[in-house]
């Protein structure tokens, strides 16, 4: 049953190719843009929208779009007027090309040649002419707004892929959609890269990559193809990766780097050919051996995989190794805390990754002493199993050095014992003190000659031995200009210096932080942020809480059954003229351009910053992503991931091809550092003059003077929530003013800083649903079997109606909002109560209702929500009722519900906030501004 005033059911506009449905102002496929490509119909008028050539590729039809189904298929999209192409089938035989040479436009003997049936097609897809003869680049095009005009917001924008990236099939060796990185792995934030610094500069744009190697928490699932024969071609000067934009010479004999252009030998291994009878140097065969190189996964996959040879391991793969520590001091065991780790830790023992059957685990109590387990061979008696205790806490010892860290598959029985008696060990343990720093130096003992993780379970400030931290005084300081500094700061040296020996021995620290106290998040999130980790905070944990406990045992366990890569660096890496200059993320930065994982989480993102050194002379440049690491499986294996760019001397084309959505995770993270590094309204002023930079800059560059009408406020059509995102950014709890208590403040950032990006968007500016007037199909499975979405609506309440029922999705938590004056008959579909006075509020599932279809949709949708494989978030829901005028003043929740109605709209980031201003207030601000 449904309930609302009116019944919406959105609509499709119209489709674009294969990509999906297109949002109102985009330019459906075959219409030509204004300028640069061919001409418009008479008459036809320039559609605004978000694509910047999210169509047909500003009329050239070759724009090969990263990640996203081109719509001409790659047989019918070559354009001859590029290098690389020898001659056209028939009717074009015999035309040489620009002048090239004939070694650099040779064509594999296996490569089929465009269909004869698509030349006419090909023809009309041919780039402009300039009066010199040469070909015109295709180029995004420009699609001018007015953001005044374009409230609310068109937030489907948020949901489209970047403009694409405009390299024609010709630039690559075997064209196809995999020859250039997706924007899943690694996204640009300009798709057209200046070809000068002083350009860059002048458009206010930055130039930065946001890199996420893996997109699973599982290796197995989607993995890109692998080179198993041993052989890394690279390039003896830049040493570079062989990719699919290199130029093969001479017949394969050589081929010509596209990062440094320096000829290389081809290795006699990549010249493998198949005895077919010919004689060696028979004309057959070396055809054969020629056309086999078009076959090698390097030159075909932008995203691929060598396995390693001996010369990248400077030793054995060594075996993963968990060491666990638990906080078994007072708080832990009478919040539950104790008792819920050992629960879950005994149900993912079968999760952890063994792929190679040489996982090793320790155990560590800690509370004012560390208490050591020897856990003997399942084929030992039961006797043999031990606690150690250890009372010298200044210098910890270990008692049997070998003895510590055991086999998971050898020891398994014993472990499941020694986990279900720890809580009866401790059950009455009333010592409150916990000595986090010595517990960390005694399992980096334990593992410094391997390496491998160190999971940390506390719900107890570190108050004893090394490390030791007290209770900041925030009474004073919060909302000040020196919060950074006395509330975010590390509070104790040993946080940070402690990391340089874990990099050193290959050590990641991960935190699982649940407290209804302060636990000075800003300095234990340091452990992590150093080693490649991940801090989770779990704020007012109660193991009385079933939404508590679900939350920390499905995260601590998709975190222990998630694949690790031990030993891991990555570098990136810049064709001539391009170079990586700053490095965010959670990573310990070994040398100037070298970024070390002790382990490589498959959960994180990374953002690079990119530096013009000189002046860029090609049409494209490039960059290349490698990750060199040691797999569970024994294996070492290196990750390469190319991606190409066309460069610009236009102003007009860096913003057409602008992603405003890897620009918005750039500035987060300059935002997060200056919060961390200077103050918070540093932090704010350089998210508002990220804003009044670009909008002034367009203003003053690309806007034609004398427009007609008001004063617009411009941007580019693929721009246009770039200010939206900016505004909302302001108003995170990362940053926004007001008091707001410390550790949730840094937990804020830290979340910022590593959130992949499409979870990063999402906690900036949350995704809301209206559930009670959702089309017929929403909460329902498709064809597929998944569970279909309702259409988001834009974060404002004015959009909320006061009978209505609505979810806010933040990507970290849950709101289930019911509208005060909702009718009885929604409240018993949802609820199964039907005086919505009765509805439980605050954090708690939602009832199953029988024989309402109504209540398993929103149970279906919310389930959804919840689905990730690359993440390992689980979010809470919180039930939130709204105001009424019937309700009455001394309701005993009403405190509660105050506190949740604050937190729920505080996510509806359009509106005016306490101080805050709306988005349209901090448009006319910024418009006042550029006017100045």
């Amino acid at each position: 049953m449904s309930h609302h005033r009116k019944r919406v059911y959105p609509q499709a506009q119209f489709q674009i190719g294969q990509q999906g449905v297109a949002p109102v102002g985009v330019p459906p496929v075959g219409m030509p843009p204004v300028a640069g490509g061919l001409a418009m119909g008479a008459g036809a008028v320039p559609i605004a929208g978000p694509g910047a050539g999210v169509g047909p590729g500003a009329g050239a039809g070759v724009g090969v779009a990263a990640g996203a189904a081109s719509p001409v298929p790659a047989s019918a999209s070559f354009t001859p007027a590029q290098p690389q192409m020898e001659q056209l089938a028939s009717g074009m035989a015999g035309m040489q090309l620009n002048g090239m040479p004939p070694q650099q436009m040779s064509m594999p003997v296996s490569m089929p040649m465009a269909d004869p049936s698509a030349m006419y097609s090909q023809q009309q897809q041919m780039p402009q002419m300039n009066r010199n003869g040469s070909a015109v680049k295709p180029m995004n095009m420009l699609y001018p707004i007015d953001l005044l005009t374009e409230l609310p917001p068109p937030i489907r924008d948020l949901s489209l892929p970047p403009p694409p990236l405009m390299v024609p099939p010709e630039r690559m060796l075997v064209p196809s959609e995999t020859a250039n990185a997706a924007p899943e792995y690694v996204r640009c934030t300009l798709n057209a890269v200046p070809k000068s610094n002083s350009l860059l500069k002048k458009s206010k744009l930055p130039l930065a990559l946001v890199i996420r190697p893996y997109q699973h928490l599982q290796d197995t699932v989607d993995p890109p193809p692998l080179t198993e024969d041993g052989l890394v071609v690279r390039c003896r000067r830049c040493r570079s990766y062989m990719n699919p934009f290199v130029t093969f010479l001479d017949q394969g004999a050589r081929w010509r780097c596209n990062f440094c252009n320096l000829a290389n030998d081809t290795p006699m291994q990549f010249n493998h050919s198949y005895d077919r009878g010919g004689a060696p140097g028979h004309p057959h065969q070396q055809q054969q051996q020629y056309a086999n190189q078009y076959e090698k996964n390097e030159v075909r996959h932008a995203v691929m995989e060598y396995l390693a040879p001996k010369e990248y391991t400077l030793r054995q793969p060594p075996p993963s190794t968990y060491v666990f520590v638990m906080d078994v001091s007072q708080n832990a065991v009478k919040s539950g805390l104790l008792a819920t780790t050992a629960r879950s830790l005994l149900e993912t023992l079968d999760f952890l990754p063994n792929h190679d059957g040489r996982t090793r685990v320790s155990i560590l109590c800690v509370d004012n002493a560390i208490h050591y387990f020897n856990v003997p061979l399942d084929e030992e008696p039961e006797t043999g199993m031990q606690m150690l205790d250890v009372a010298d806490i200044d210098e910890p010892f270990l008692p049997r050095p070998n003895a510590m860290v055991v086999p998971l598959a050898q020891c398994r029985e014993n472990l499941e014992t020694l986990l279900a008696k720890i809580p009866e060990i401790f059950q009455y343990n009333v010592m409150a003190k916990f000595a986090l720093g010595p517990a960390l130096r005694a399992a980096f003992n334990l593992v410094k000659n391997t390496g491998g993780k160190i999971e940390i379970v506390s719900s107890t400030l570190p108050t004893a031995g090394v490390g030791k931290l007290a209770k900041r005084n925030e009474a004073g300081v919060a909302n000040t200009p020196k919060e950074s500094a006395q509330l975010l700061s590390c509070q104790d040296s040993f946080y940070k210096n402690f990391t340089i020996d874990c990099s050193k021995s290959q050590v990641t620290v991960d935190m699982f932080l649940a407290t209804d106290d302060y636990i000075d998040f800003a300095s234990l999130s340091n452990l992590a942020r150093y080693t490649g980790g991940q801090t989770h905070f779990y704020p007012g944990f109660s193991a009385a809480n079933f939404s508590d406990v679900t939350k920390f045992t499905k995260e601590f366990s998709k975190h222990l059954s998630m694949d690790i890569s031990m030993e891991a660096v990555m570098r990136a890496r810049g064709s001539t003229g391009v170079r990586m200059n700053s490095f965010y993320g959670h990573f310990f930065n070994r040398s100037s351009d070298l970024c070390a994982f002790s382990t490589m989480p498959r959960d994180q993102s990374y953002v690079f910053e990119m530096q013009l050194d000189e002046n860029l002379m090609q049409q494209y440049c490039y960059v290349q992503i490698a990750v060199l690491l040691s797999l569970n499986t024994s294996q070492r294996r290196i990750r390469v991931i190319t991606l190409a760019l066309p460069t610009t001397e236009s102003l007009s084309e860096v913003y057409a091809s602008a992603d405003q959505l890897a620009i918005t995770a750039f500035f987060t993270q300059q935002a997060v550092s200056k919060a961390m590094n200077n103050s918070l309204d540093d932090a704010r002023e350089l998210i508002s003059k990220a804003v009044t930079d670009v909008l002034a800059t367009y203003k003053r560059e690309i806007v034609v003077t004398n427009t007609a009408g008001g004063a617009p406020l411009r941007l580019c059509a693929n721009m246009r929530m770039f200010p939206l995102l900016m505004h909302a950014l302001r108003k995170h709890k990362a940053f926004r003013t007001g008091v707001v208590p410390s550790d949730h403040r840094a937990s804020a950032l830290n979340h910022l800083e590593s959130a992949p990006l499409k979870y990063l968007i999402k906690n900036i500016y949350a995704r809301v649903y209206s559930l009670h007037d959702m089309a017929d199909e929403a909460g329902l499975p498709d064809v597929t079997g998944s569970i279909c979405l309702p259409e988001p609506i834009n974060a404002t309440a004015s959009l909320f109606e006061r009978y209505g029922l609505y979810l806010i999705d933040n990507g970290t938590e849950l709101f289930l909002w019911i509208g005060g004056d909702a009718v009885n008959e929604l409240v018993m579909d949802v609820f199964g109560t039907g005086d919505i006075l009765q509805v439980p509020i605050g954090k708690m599932e939602l009832p199953i209702v029988q024989d309402s279809e109504f209540n398993e949709r929103i149970r279906n949708i919310v389930a959804k929500v919840r689905e990730h494989d690359d993440i390992v978030t689980y979010q809470t829901l919180y039930i939130v009722r709204g105001a009424s005028l019937s309700e009455p003043v001394n309701h005993a929740s009403a405190r509660e519900v105050a506190a949740l109605r604050l937190w729920a709209t505080s996510h509806l980031v359009e509106d005016k906030i306490l101080t805050s201003e709306s988005y349209r207030e901090f448009l006319q601000a910024a418009k006042s501004k550029i006017s100045k």
